[in-house]
């Protein structure tokens, strides 16, 4: 890997960090908004999950369950939008 690629890389990283504690504004989050921030990306990684398996899933009963557990991640994913 050539030098400047990984200072470049580095320094993203560094950049994404020191961002990430912030909200809209520049101004730093609190506690309620990180933990609410985390919630989401929590709900955002389980639902592409359960659409990996909805896609990959041939029994109707599992794929039941997965639109269930899709609609239900949906509703949560809603209610965290509404509360930011």
């Amino acid at each position: 890997m050539a030098k400047g690629w990984e200072s470049k890389g580095v320094e993203s990283q560094v950049q994404d960090s020191q961002t990430k504690g912030r909200g809209k504004h520049g101004e730093p989050m609190t506690a309620a908004q990180m933990d609410t921030r985390r919630r989401k990306e929590v709900l955002i990684l389980s639902r592409a999950r359960v659409e990996k398996d909805l896609q990959s899933s041939q029994d109707q009963r599992y794929r039941d369950l997965l639109t269930r557990a899709l609609s239900d991640l949906d509703a949560q994913l809603s209610a965290l939008e509404k509360i930011v």
